[in-house]
């Protein structure tokens, strides 16, 4: 039998016990991260979130009067009433409405005037104040004649549309009542991508129904005056105007547009940062309406080719394509083919940028602005006027190639190199181009007409060299590097564009 005497083996013990310590104390340490491994994060519980807003959550239900044949042929589905829902949801969502719920109120009333209240549409809302101020989009109210808001206690009302806004897409409507529950309004500049987000709305009809997601993406273009909040929250008809709620409680968005390619929701929905809807929503309660700063100007973005040839280094500012007669920015002095660098001391990465800064500006105000023009920067001081109420806005006629007298025309090697064949302007198609000076364009091939330059256009300046006459035209297109794009300043009709001729390969 094996046998071990117990003081060796404790000799033996202290022995290893000691090796390893000595082994450990020569062992380089483990890294503190290898320590301290992060523990997998649980998904959040929306249960409390849905606790405390839910109850400021509301249903909007708005019906309209239409006129509809009397006697024993009309039925009370006519084809009027569908054609309408069936406009209202194509337009802002790409699809039809379904069947409405047969067991809501007041489908449809005739009367003995021939009047008919059909119903128009079904979105979402939430209560601002505790009197009874209700938010949601100019959409969901636009055209109705009556408004209904259902609260999450299935309490109704009829609310006054207190105004809407149809460029931010932002309404309020006001219904009679008091101690209402009521949204905190979150701070929208806290919001990071990746961040939880969570709707609560309507969908179809369907009322207080909880969506939830992260937030993609901040500040996305879609629109003239608002930077969007995109998120990947379940959006379908009904949530319009319903809110976009933080961790924290807060609203931060009013859910507003989706992008879908079927007309169903495909992971992307919109919508308005509180902090532009809140602006809106303040000028709405005090006037009704939204008051608007304007300059009159077209704008365009700037191309990155199109920086770099001029100078302007990286793509930024807004191109100048149109100044209106008698606008704010002709007074100042600004030009088409001016780039706005900054308004009101604020740089402009974008050209969208512009609109809203612009449009936040109130009437009255004069503003500095920085403009590039022949490659430098030059200040300018505007005054902003108020931009005109909402109307559909006519188009511009186009305009053929400017009339007035047959000139001589005048090419030379140099610009045939580009190309190019122009001739001087007279003084009437000077007036008609709203220029002081230029070429007309007579012919264009080769780079020129690969650029898209072609007969009648006026070539107002060759990179940031003005060219009044042909003189100086060919002074300035002899002048160029012609193994570099060439960009060219031209007016086409009214609009004014950078265009650049490229070298041909070989």
């Amino acid at each position: 039998m094996f046998r071990m005497d117990l003081n060796n083996l404790r000799s033996c013990g202290l022995a290893m016990a000691l090796a390893i310590a000595g082994a450990a104390a020569l062992t380089p340490a483990a890294p503190a991260f290898a320590q301290s491994a992060p523990q997998p994060r649980s998904l959040p519980d929306f249960t409390e979130l849905v606790d405390q807003v839910s109850p400021a959550v509301v249903n909007i239900r708005t019906t309209e009067r239409a006129r509809t044949p009397a006697g024993p042929g009309a039925g009370p589905g006519g084809g009027p009433m569908d054609e309408e829902m069936q406009e209202f949801f194509r337009r802002f969502f790409g699809v039809p409405m379904p069947s409405p719920n047969p067991n809501a109120p007041r489908q449809q009333r005739p009367n003995p005037r021939g009047e008919d209240e059909s119903p128009r549409g079904v979105g979402s809302g939430f209560i601002l104040t505790p009197d009874g101020f209700v938010m949601t989009n100019a959409h969901v109210v636009e055209g109705a004649d009556e408004v209904i808001v259902t609260l999450s206690d299935k309490r109704e009302f009829k609310a006054r549309i207190v105004g809407a806004d149809k460029r931010t897409d932002v309404a309020v409507v006001k219904i009679e009542a008091a101690g209402l529950p009521h949204v905190r309004v979150g701070d929208v500049r806290r919001l990071k991508v990746g961040e939880w987000v969570m709707a609560i709305g309507s969908p179809f009809g369907l009322d207080n129904t909880v969506t939830a997601g992260i937030v993609s993406a901040i500040g996305r273009d879609t629109g003239d005056y608002l930077p969007f909040i995109q998120t990947d929250v379940a959006i379908n008809p009904g949530n319009s105007g319903g809110p976009l709620i933080n961790m924290r409680g807060e609203v931060v968005g009013i859910n507003s547009q989706i992008y879908s390619r079927s007309g169903g929701f495909m992971g992307i929905s919109f919508a308005i940062p509180m902090d532009e809807a809140t602006r809106v929503a303040e000028q709405l309660r005090a006037t009704g309406r939204v008051s608007r700063g304007k300059i009159g100007v077209q704008i365009d973005q700037v191309t990155r080719d199109v920086a770099e040839s001029i100078g302007l280094g990286r793509p930024q500012g807004a191109l100048v394509r149109n100044v209106e007669t008698g606008s704010p920015a002709e007074k100042a002095g600004i030009e088409a083919g001016d780039i706005i660098t900054k308004f009101n001391g604020q740089a402009i990465d974008r050209a969208t940028e512009l609109p809203r800064l612009v449009g936040n500006t109130k009437p009255g105000s004069r503003v500095n602005l920085t403009v590039f023009r022949r490659g430098g920067q030059r200040d300018l001081a505007v005054t902003v006027a108020e931009i005109e109420p909402e109307r559909t806005a006519a188009a511009t006629p186009r305009r053929n190639a400017p009339q007035g007298g047959e000139p001589a025309r005048a090419t030379s090697p140099a610009a045939q190199t580009l190309g190019l064949a122009v001739s001087e302007l007279t003084e009437a198609q000077k007036r008609e181009a709203k220029v002081k000076g230029g070429v007309r364009v007579d012919t264009a091939t080769e780079g020129a007409q690969r650029a898209g330059i072609r007969e009648g256009d006026v070539i107002v300046a060759i990179g940031n060299t003005e060219v009044n006459n042909v003189r100086e035209f060919e002074a300035a297109v002899a002048r160029v590097d012609k193994s570099k794009a060439v960009p060219i300043l031209l007016r086409r009709g009214e609009m004014a564009s950078y265009l650049l001729i490229r070298p041909a390969r070989g």
